[in-house]
């Protein structure tokens, strides 16, 4: 970039085009909300039959073009705003160089060269270049001191300050130019995963290149505190939330105490670009490992007679796979959250919101069934032992299954049903399960969750909070009352092998506000209450515990949940309030081992 063009550029424009396409991602961004939260639930209400589910499905994949647009607009508007702001700062560079030359009466040429007046009688002024190189700048300055005429030094400090705006604007412009020119879709009307896996790409490359004005802004609170990070995140104006929405999400979105709206579109960026990465990586595992010959004749293992028309699936398939479904599992959780979105509207499911996301590890995820920041009631549930974000199906819909049966007792008021992975659950009930520092490690998060509800809900007045916690999960909510503050109203326990307390008064909550679901046929229990060694241990289906118990009418480990069940109900009416009503189990007969 040379001086004329530098002189003529007015940052101001490109921050202007920044507001025009920020304005344009907003609006893709309103018109995705409406397509998906408006006019597919009003068609899912109203119309019924193949037509109308091919309709709404059309409608959701423009829904995601929506999306796609929303992202990429967003991107070329914080990297126009971070390009108007590093060439802001070189025209005030160069602005100063200008105006001290005018001053001292040098004049400025073309090629950025200053040239100096005579200075004195053995003086006849000069002409000197710009120096951006520092040891030849060090020399330049120690000349220009002992040449005798006094404008030579000035002249050169004029120079080098236009020399240093000049060659910073051209690494600007170079660094920015191929930036601008990736963010850009192909030319069709689909939004591959291969599109969102180039803007994952893409996201990368503005936030390596936007550092500088990234920094600039305001920075969320580093102790992570909730209250905190609701205040920084109100404190921000649009453009700086912009800013931070489309080039940080995952900063965004793992924040505790901002709005669930603002969380919600960070980590659904997240999930989309992830979502289009694992997609392409799977597709290369694919063509790395091409599927084997699945089915073989079966051959007599006594006779050795082949059974012909007796196929057997071969050894060499089966461990393909298991290799495949694990190379898959990422995809299954991601693909389990979209359908939870495809979802709203269906026999009044409201929207749900993607508190938080992440593939590290075991993968996380926090997906709420209606907006938890406007709820009357919350239950927030905690999944157990082997829970995953390659599994997260199944918890995703235990809690569709509460928001349902709580909001038909709810007279009228709102409910939030959240699904909390936000730690890393135990791999497997033998070998991991035995040990708490899965639960002592995810605990801190779990409170910080809590308070974030607190924080971010719009109404001054607490909203009436549950906890809901199966299994390995009860465990980490003992952990968290025992570590910590527990910010609830009510605590549920199903299925739990003890929670880190021996009592309920323990649990952070009113007296009378613990209850516990202990079904037939459950094991889980008497593994916690005998532990592995052989001494006894309380836990929460103990009435020495002081848990409510409830009555339940599910078998087995994980049927809490079953649709129209007792169980279900009863943990409905604890997330409403209505704690009068819930059943409880009849209180044992201490003569019953003489009868």
């Amino acid at each position: 970039m040379d001086l004329a063009a530098l002189r003529a550029l007015k940052p101001q424009d490109y921050s202007e085009a920044a507001d025009g396409y920020r304005s344009v991602s907003e609006m893709a961004s309103a018109s995705k909300d409406r397509l998906e939260s408006k006019i597919a639930v009003f068609m899912k209400e109203s119309l019924k039959g193949e037509a109308a589910s091919a309709a709404i499905e059309q409608l959701l994949e423009l829904g995601k073009n929506f999306h796609y647009i929303q992202v990429e607009c967003g991107l070329v508007s914080t990297a126009l705003e971070a390009f108007a702001y590093e060439m802001e700062a070189v025209k005030r560079k160069l602005g100063a160089a200008l105006a001290d030359a005018q001053a001292a009466r040098l004049t400025v040429n073309a090629d950025g060269s200053v040239t100096y007046p005579p200075g004195g009688e053995k003086s006849e002024g000069g002409t000197v270049t710009g120096l951006t190189d520092a040891t030849a700048s060090a020399v330049g300055r120690q000349a220009a001191n002992i040449d005798p005429d006094p404008h030579r030094r000035l002249a050169q400090d004029c120079a080098d300050l236009i020399a240093t705006a000049l060659r910073e604007a051209s690494e600007a412009d170079a660094k920015w130019a191929p930036k601008l020119g990736a963010l850009k879709a192909d030319d069709d009307l689909t939004v591959s995963d291969r599109d969102w896996s180039d803007a994952a790409t893409d996201v990368k490359g503005v936030q390596a290149a936007g550092t500088e004005y990234l920094s600039s802004l305001p920075q969320p609170p580093k102790n992570g505190d909730p209250q905190a990070n609701a205040e920084w995140w109100r404190g921000l104006d649009a453009e700086q939330q912009a800013a931070w929405l489309s080039v940080r999400p995952e900063t965004v979105g793992a924040l505790d105490g901002l709005p669930s709206t603002a969380r919600n579109e960070a980590n659904r960026m997240v999930l989309a670009e992830a979502h289009g990465v694992a997609q392409v990586e799977y597709e290369a595992w694919l063509k790395k490992h091409p599927e084997p010959t699945r089915f073989q004749p079966y051959t007599d293992p006594a006779t050795g007679i082949v059974m012909k028309g007796v196929n057997v699936e071969t050894q060499d398939w089966k461990k393909w796979e298991e290799a495949r479904k694990e190379a898959h599992k990422p995809l299954d959780g991601m693909n389990a959250i979209q359908k939870r979105f495809d979802a709203t509207g269906t026999n009044g499911l409201p929207e749900a919101y993607l508190l938080g996301f992440s593939t590290d590890g075991d993968g996380r995820a926090i997906i709420a069934n209606g907006n938890p920041d406007t709820a009357d009631h919350q239950a927030v549930y905690v999944p157990g032992t082997t829970s995953d974000l390659g599994n997260i199906d199944g918890n995703i819909n235990r809690m569709v299954n509460v928001w349902r049966a709580a909001d038909d007792e709810a007279d009228g008021k709102s409910v939030s049903t959240i699904t909390w992975l936000g730690y890393d659950a135990p791999d497997s009930v033998v070998k991991d399960a035995p040990f708490s520092h899965y639960a002592y490690d995810g605990a801190p998060a779990f409170n910080h969750f809590l308070d974030g509800l607190s924080a971010s809900h719009s109404d001054p007045s607490e909203p009436h909070r549950t906890v809901i916690a199966h299994s390995y999960g009860s465990t980490l909510v003992g952990a968290a009352a025992q570590t910590g503050h527990l910010h609830a109203s009510d605590v549920v326990f199903a299925g739990s092998p003890g929670v880190r307390v021996s009592r309920a008064d323990e649990m952070d909550v009113s007296k009378g506000h613990v209850w516990n679901e202990e079904a037939d046929k459950d094991p889980v229990p008497d593994i916690g209450r005998w532990g592995h060694g052989g001494d006894r241990f309380v836990i929460p289906s103990d009435q020495e515990f002081g848990a409510n118990q409830m009555a339940t009418d599910t078998e087995g480990h994980s049927g809490y949940w079953d649709n129209h069940s007792q169980s279900l109900r009863n943990q409905a009416l604890v997330v409403v309030g209505k704690r009068e009503e819930v059943a409880l189990k009849p209180p044992p007969d201490p003569w019953a081992h003489v009868k």
